[in-house]
C-alpha cells in the first residue's frame, strides 16, 4: 500500500486569509513546494484534504474552486510536484445554504475523506502524515488513524493529543521527513 503526505490547504499550503477562491488571493506558505518535494521523493503521494464551507455558503462556486485548482496544480507542478488527488467537503451543517447545508462524513473533524483516498487510492493511512492548522483537522486526522499528525502553528489554538508534532514553520516537518521517514 502507498503513504500519502496529507495536506489541509487553507493555512497550510496558502495563507489563510479567509475562504481564498482567487488566484489573486493566494498567497503560498513558505517552503510548501520543498516540503512537498521531499515527500515525493521519499515515496509518499501528495494530496490535499480541505473543508470548503465557502461554497457551502454561497461565497464562491464548486466551479471556482476547480479552476482555482488547476491553475495551483499547475504552480506545483512547474515546481516537480505532482498533486496526487484533492478531496474537499462542500457542506457546512449550520451555515450552508440549500443543498450545501448538511452535515458530512467528509467534513472535518470527520475523517471521510482520508477514507475516500484510502479506498480510491491504496493509502496505507498508518504509514501517512498529515499536516494541518485546525483542532478539526487533528481530530479528523486522529479518527483516519494517520500514522503522524502535524500542527502548523498559526491562527487558531490547538488542543494536543499524543502524536500531535507541533511545529512552527514547514520546514521544520521537511527536517522530521529526513530525520524520521526514509524509505
Amino acid at each position: 500500500m502507498k503513504k500519502a503526505l496529507f495536506l489541509d490547504r487553507d493555512g497550510v499550503i496558502n495563507e489563510d486569509s479567509g475562504y481564498v477562491s482567487k488566484q489573486e488571493n493566494f498567497v503560498f506558505i513558505d517552503r510548501i513546494f520543498e516540503l512537498c518535494q521531499t515527500a515525493q521523493n521519499l515515496d509518499y503521494l501528495v494530496i490535499i484534504i480541505t473543508n470548503q464551507a465557502g461554497i457551502a455558503r454561497g461565497l464562491y462556486s464548486e466551479a471556482d474552486f476547480h479552476k482555482l485548482n488547476d491553475w495551483m496544480i499547475r504552480e506545483f507542478q512547474k515546481r516537480d510536484v505532482e498533486i496526487s488527488a484533492i478531496y474537499y467537503c462542500p457542506f457546512h451543517p449550520d451555515n450552508g445554504i440549500g443543498d450545501f447545508k448538511q452535515d458530512s462524513f467528509d467534513r472535518k473533524p470527520n475523517p471521510g475523506m482520508f477514507f475516500k483516498a484510502r479506498d480510491e487510492l491504496g493509502i496505507n493511512l498508518s504509514r501517512s502524515v498529515f499536516v494541518g492548522d485546525k483542532n478539526s483537522d487533528m481530530t479528523a486526522g486522529r479518527r483516519a488513524g494517520i500514522g503522524k499528525l502535524f500542527y502548523l502553528k498559526g491562527r487558531y489554538p490547538l488542543a494536543l493529543e499524543n502524536n500531535d508534532v507541533v511545529v512552527n514553520s514547514l520546514i521544520e516537518v521537511k527536517e522530521y521527513f529526513l530525520n524520521h521517514f526514509h524509505s
